[in-house]
């Protein structure tokens, strides 16, 4: 399964910067981050940064011709998703087959996700 997720136009790639931070874009990046520690082909596209992904994809050339308040979309194996918003914790776990905990917050807790510092 390939993940594409087309966002629209932001400050850097993640979106993650400047002095307010959207908690939307940071759970999208966490579960970004534990899908391809997990394997899963899964790639993120900002407009500003990338818009040759936006116009090699024909279908979502064909969205954004109607109006960027489609973006974000999400494509599943070239085929589109979702229009409008980002997915559900629940959609992705159902798509991935991955439990809603692997990446959603309990509790008020983030998920732990470790990382090594190679040397």
């Amino acid at each position: 399964m390939k993940l594409e997720l087309f966002e629209p136009a932001m400050c850097c790639p993640t979106g993650l910067c400047g002095p307010s931070i959207d908690p939307e874009l940071t759970r999208i990046a966490t579960i970004h981050y534990v899908l391809k520690q997990r394997g899963f082909d899964v790639a993120r596209y900002n407009l500003a940064s990338e818009p040759n992904r936006f116009v090699e994809n024909v279908n979502v050339q064909a969205e954004i011709a109607n109006g960027l308040e489609m973006l974000p979309l999400t494509v599943v194996d070239g085929k589109i998703v979702k229009r409008g918003a980002y997915l559900t914790d629940e959609e992705i776990a159902e798509l991935t087959g991955l439990p809603v905990d692997a990446f959603a917050k309990k509790d008020g807790e983030k998920p732990k996700v470790r990382i090594s510092l190679k040397k």
